[in-house]
């Protein structure tokens, strides 16, 4: 007889799932500097700011629930149907309920080797199979994505730029990747980071969601200044919004984070500002880095990632650099790239400090 105690069990290959890991802070009460969560360098929108405070005259009635406010802001500024507009509490809430309608038992969804670890959680949790494809050059390859593909597949995650490695895909490869799949598999393509990409050749998916079928576009606040607010945002075709609004919790984004993200996004210049602050620093920190100790993969999102030699040198640094206040991301643990660092782009001091720490180490390594 079992000595084991009679009580609810998950279901199965729930606890198989790796669960998510966040960028470390700083010990409470310390002066260091996070460079770990890819957080905005310049706060929040003022708009936005002002925008939260209001709310909290407001704070005993329950937000609109389907977020209108914000559904019409976000029309208003990209020029999209504010009924193909789903919103959600972070992306990472649209994300699930994505998997959660379009995976079950048996299902398979397709992913990029280096993806955003998020992916694999909320397929597993659906009772479908991630399906892992290797990358060129840590960028997403759309042969090899198409080649996974198989009578089982229902979802590809597109993370675009990429989490953690910063490449992209350009409006072209993306367009061929859809054009080789079938129209019962969705296209999810997850533009995090659009509002810092300056690549001449890159599209945000609204084009694309908007001639297709089974394509949508999700998007984030928590990059540009509101991710404690947790706001995301949603757009596909009229057949997925409504699957999507059918689980979809009714107020799943309070009041304060739809009045802050409604001033953010109508905050263009706030948003211009981040943009070139961000790759300004962006492109002279992978200048000054880049060399035959560090090889920095070219980034299109608010942050770099940084190879070293092997683990022990990229352990090595990641000490070197908390020991002196600045926190960056060890991405061995999440996506198994162990000689690897993910560098949040943050002020200008920051920037300097982590190089000039880097560059330091280098020379007597």
């Amino acid at each position: 007889m079992s000595d084991d105690p009679i009580r609810p069990i998950p279901q199965p290959g729930i606890l198989d799932i790796a669960p998510y890991l966040p960028g470390k802070s700083g010990a409470p009460g310390s002066n260091a500097v996070k460079l770990s969560a890819n957080e905005s360098p310049l706060g929040a929108s003022p708009k936005a700011m002002e925008a939260f405070r209001a709310a909290a005259e407001h704070l005993e009635i329950y937000p609109e629930g389907s977020s209108k406010i914000l559904r019409t802001a976000l029309a208003e500024v990209h020029g999209i149907d504010p009924d193909r507009i789903v919103c959600g509490n972070g992306s990472d809430d649209l994300l699930h309920l994505l998997a959660q309608t379009y995976l079950g038992e048996g299902d398979e969804a397709v992913m990029n080797r280096y993806g955003f670890s998020v992916y694999p959680i909320i397929t597993k949790a659906t009772g479908a199979s991630i399906v892992m494809v290797e990358e060129t050059d840590y960028t997403a390859d759309v042969d090899l994505l198409l080649a996974a593909v198989t009578d089982r597949t229902k979802v590809i995650w597109l993370a675009n730029p990429n989490n953690p490695t910063g490449t992209y895909l350009s409006d072209a490869e993306v367009r061929r990747l859809h054009a080789g799949l079938r129209p019962d598999i969705l296209l999810v393509i997850d533009s995090a980071y659009a509002e810092y990409v300056t690549a001449a050749d890159y599209s945000v998916g609204l084009d694309l969601v908007g001639e297709a079928s089974n394509v949508v576009m999700v998007r984030t606040f928590s990059k540009m200044g509101l991710a404690a607010a947790r706001i995301g945002w949603m757009v596909g075709p009229a057949h997925v919004v409504d699957a999507i609004n059918r689980i979809r919790g009714p107020f799943n984004v309070n009041l304060p984070a739809q009045l802050a993200g409604a001033a953010a996004t109508r905050d263009v210049e706030f948003t211009a500002r981040l943009r070139e602050h961000n790759a300004r620093w962006r492109d002279w920190l992978t200048s000054e880095l880049q060399s035959n100790y560090m090889r920095v993969i070219p980034s299109q999102a608010n942050f770099i990632m940084v190879l070293f030699a092997d683990a022990a040198s990229a352990a090595m640094a990641f000490e070197t650099l908390r020991e002196r206040g600045l926190i960056v991301r060890e991405i061995g643990p999440s996506y198994g790239i162990a000689n690897g660092l993910r560098i949040s782009i943050g002020s200008e001091a920051a920037m300097i400090g982590v190089a000039g720490i880097l560059k330091a180490l280098s020379k007597v390594s």
